[in-house]
């Protein structure tokens, strides 16, 4: 990734990781429910206050202010485990960003979005793939190396 994240570790050990199709619902929701604050999502995400003011800096969540406090919908919650998902996978913050706005503010872009994802998966697959060949191929020649110079060593002993 291009960009780094201040105070952004992993997300908690044991929290349940929530599926995409319920991440999808809460991004389509109308923001008319549930408000949570800085201090939840933080919680929630394993993430810093200093996190989320600069994923709102790249514009990639804008919370309202109610009587000067930052709150975040549910459509924010949604976009924010979104984007620490696509983190996990190696995302830049502007491919993070141009996915989000593919989806549009009532989910009129979702099918340019998929599509965008699974041409961006389809080249992280292929990628690992060649990474892990790679890596495969080297621990094989490390292997005959190690075991040459074992056998070697054992026999002058």
């Amino acid at each position: 990734m291009s960009s780094m994240d201040p105070g952004a570790p992993a997300p908690r050990r044991g929290a349940r990781r929530r599926t995409a199709d319920e991440m999808v619902a809460d991004h389509r929701s109308d923001d008319a429910g549930e408000l949570f604050g800085v201090s939840q999502l933080c919680s929630e995400f394993g993430i810093t206050a200093r996190a989320l003011r600069f994923y709102e800096d790249k514009e990639l969540l804008a919370p309202r202010r109610v009587n000067g406090t930052r709150v975040y919908s549910r459509r924010d919650r949604a976009r924010l485990s979104l984007i620490l998902r696509a983190k996990a996978i190696g995302s830049s913050l502007a491919e993070i960003k141009h996915w989000l706005d593919l989806y549009g503010p009532h989910g009129e872009g979702r099918v340019a979005q998929m599509r965008y994802v699974l041409d961006r998966t389809g080249k992280a697959i292929a990628e690992l793939e060649e990474k892990r060949a790679h890596i495969e191929a080297s621990l094989a020649e490390l292997r005959v190396i190690n075991g040459a110079v074992r056998r070697a060593l054992e026999s002058r002993q």
